[in-house]
Formats: C-alpha cells, sequence, structure tokens
C-alpha cells in the first residue's frame, strides 16, 4: 500500500515496502516468541525498538536497519516505494500496544500483557503475510477526519 502525505516530517525518504514487511516479519517471530516464553523482558525489547523508530525516525528503525545493510544491497531497487509517515505512526501504535504487553508481564498482569501481544501480533502478521498495515490504515483514517475527504489521499 502506498500512502502520500504532504504533512511527512522533514528528512524521511520514502521506504521500501519490502523493508516494511521485513520488519513486521521480524516483529512477528519477537511476538510469537513472547507468548510462548510470557517474556516480559522480550515484549520490554520489542517496545524499545518501536520507540526508536517513533522518537528518532524511520531510517534508525532498528529491522529497518538490518533490512537496508543485509538484504537490500542483494535485491533490485524497489519498484515503488511508500511514505514514511503513516509507517511511522504504525510505530507508534505498536509502542503503546507493546508498552501496555510489557506492563501487563513484568506486573503480574499476565492476561493484559498476553491479549496486548495477541493483538501486536495479529497486526503484523497481517502486514508480513499480505501487505496490510493496520497502524497506515488507522493514519490514513485520521487524515481523512482531520482534513475530509478531498484532503486525504491513500
Amino acid at each position: 500500500m502506498s500512502v502520500t502525505d504532504p504533512g511527512s516530517a522533514p528528512g524521511e525518504p520514502p521506504l521500501d515496502p519490502r523493508g516494511v514487511r521485513f520488519s513486521a516479519a521480524l516483529t512477528s517471530v519477537v511476538l510469537a516468541l513472547v507468548l510462548l516464553s510470557g517474556s516480559g523482558l522480550l515484549v520490554t525489547a520489542q517496545a524499545v525498538v518501536f520507540a526508536v523508530a517513533t522518537f528518532a525516525g524511520m531510517r534508525f528503525a532498528p529491522y529497518g536497519v538490518l533490512y537496508r545493510v543485509l538484504l537490500a544491497p542483494r535485491l533490485e531497487p524497489p519498484a515503488e516505494r511508500e511514505d514514511a509517515a503513516p509507517v511511522r505512526f504504525s510505530q507508534t501504535v505498536g509502542l503503546v500496544v507493546t508498552a501496555v504487553a510489557a506492563a501487563g508481564y513484568l506486573t503480574g498482569l499476565t492476561a493484559l500483557g498476553v491479549v496486548a501481544t495477541a493483538a501486536a501480533l495479529a497486526a503484523a502478521l497481517l502486514n508480513a503475510a499480505f501487505g496490510v498495515c493496520l497502524g497506515c490504515e488507522l493514519y490514513g483514517l485520521l487524515a481523512r477526519l482531520r482534513t475530509g475527504p478531498a484532503g486525504a489521499r491513500t
């Protein structure tokens, strides 16, 4: 999915959608391990990964860096790129959900941790497997609500 937002942060280059899906796949693996292990520390580490992307920008997102260093040089250039703003917003949503999961696991509210982790895993799997970014869709919806149907482009 390609989303264009004229209000994108300056200096945020467009993203290779394959890198976004790679990041979602790694996130899926981490979150599945959290569900299997019940590790509050592991979900906290995933929250930190989301926090880096949220606060430092997509070019510093750890999984994106791995993609650019390890995989992108071996691939053809992408046929299209996508705006970073919706993806960065989705990282913020991921940060909030994984922070709730970490709080659940680390305070003994395991059910809260499991539910929040499962929700984040479902969203990450949708992106990794089908290229459907729920956070990006929410970003587009909020843009339409903010500017009206004529002001948003998806």
